[in-house]
């Protein structure tokens, strides 16, 4: 662990943070950046009744990594920058970087519909809806998760041709794994390929993400912590319906910082994959006080920590959001910073960086608890930082 100097506090998130105005104003060095991850990191394992979390920090393309806890009850291996945790909904960034990447190639349209890469889908009313609004979450009200009779890829085309919109394309941000889902099965058949195998094959390594999977294998299952429920009983996540790319993607903290580096200093990527980043952080929609680009959320930095803990809130995770379209789609004009949450039944996670300050944290636990701890957590150490 690369650990310096330790904070001592009590377990409130409030004097973590106040603590932190005095780290903040010392230079982000080793030593206060440890002392910043650890104020606000190493509480949470009590407070939460979380086993074990990694945390990585970038600042300007240096990395730093924090280990806390357990990957697994059973046997106590410590977590490490190598243990592979279940990343959820943080999977959404790189479906989108597929489809980017797809886009760059000439394999795909974001402004084609559906029905170009399922023709069964030709004439229903989701083919009204563009590639981008499945990305998007625009779509016109696609659900949070696939109903209970939908439980393998091959029905999910008939559910898509039966389904019903609540508004027209654009109007409305309803999140959705069926929506991203569907945006990632259709670029992976843009591709000719399947998505796991793309991921895995050329995405990842064209990232730099080295020990990473959506299909772990078994010479890396000692690596795959242990998730715990809420009944703190131990658990993975199940097979689902395009679950690959809506929440699949199992992750390394070692290789999420090299994908938030990616992300920052896109520049020296090959050229494809360049343009591919570089299209995720342009800006299509307005809700509420957050931007939706593909994959990543968006708001210009310095930011507050109560408009991420709003944009990254229930209500805009379980309930319809009025959406307004960005004509034309906007780049990032100054500082912004980007993030996504993630989670699965034994899980948790959360990315967040600031491309134009140099700097990115990655926190990823075998614990599925708040998501404000964990904004909150990552926001104190991004104002650290960035001192």
């Amino acid at each position: 662990m690369n650990i310096i100097a330790r904070v001592a506090l009590p377990l409130g998130l409030a004097t973590a943070s106040s603590c932190l105005l005095a780290i903040a104003a010392e230079a982000a060095d080793p030593e206060s950046i440890a002392a910043a991850v650890d104020a606000t990191f190493e509480p949470l394992l009590g407070a939460h009744d979380v086993p074990g979390i990694a945390v990585a920090v970038t600042v300007d393309g240096e990395r730093h990594f924090f280990n806390y806890g357990v990957a697994s009850k059973d046997g106590g291996a410590p977590v490490t920058q190598d243990t592979l945790f279940e990343i959820g909904s943080v999977s959404k960034t790189f479906a989108a970087t597929l489809g980017a990447y797809a886009q760059v190639l000439g394999r795909m349209s974001i402004e084609d519909h559906p029905s170009a890469y399922m023709p069964e889908l030709e004439g229903s009313p989701i083919d009204e809806a563009s590639l981008l609004n499945l990305a998007t979450y625009t779509a016109g009200g696609l659900p949070l998760q696939f109903p209970d009779g939908v439980t393998t890829n091959a029905g999910a085309p008939a559910y898509f041709a039966q389904w019903r919109p609540d508004a027209a394309p654009g109007e409305m941000r309803r999140y959705s794994n069926p929506s991203i889902g569907l945006f990632g099965h259709l670029a992976a058949r843009a591709m000719d390929a399947d998505f796991a195998e793309l991921m895995e094959g050329e995405i990842f390594p064209r990232l730099g993400v080295e020990n990473s999977y959506v299909r772990v294998p078994e010479a890396a299952m000692d690596a795959y912590a242990w998730g715990y429920n809420r009944n703190d009983l131990p658990t993975r996540a199940s097979p689902g319906v395009f679950n690959a790319e809506a929440y699949g993607v199992k992750a390394t903290a070692a290789d999420m910082i090299r994908f938030v580096e990616a992300n920052i200093t896109p520049e020296r990527l090959e050229p494809e994959m360049r343009s591919a980043v570089e299209a995720t952080h342009v800006g299509y929609f307005e809700v509420g006080e957050m931007v939706q680009g593909l994959g990543w959320e968006q708001y210009p930095y310095p930011v507050t920590l109560e408009r991420l803990l709003a944009g990254n809130s229930a209500t805009m995770a379980m309930e319809p959001n009025a959406a307004t379209q960005l004509t034309p789609p906007r780049a990032p004009e100054g500082p912004t910073l980007f993030n996504k949450t993630g989670s699965t039944n034994g899980f948790g996670a959360y990315v967040a960086f600031v491309p134009g300050e140099g700097i990115g944290v990655v926190m990823l636990a075998n614990r599925n608890f708040p998501i404000p701890a964990r904004i909150t957590a990552v926001h104190a150490v991004l104002e650290a930082l960035a001192e």
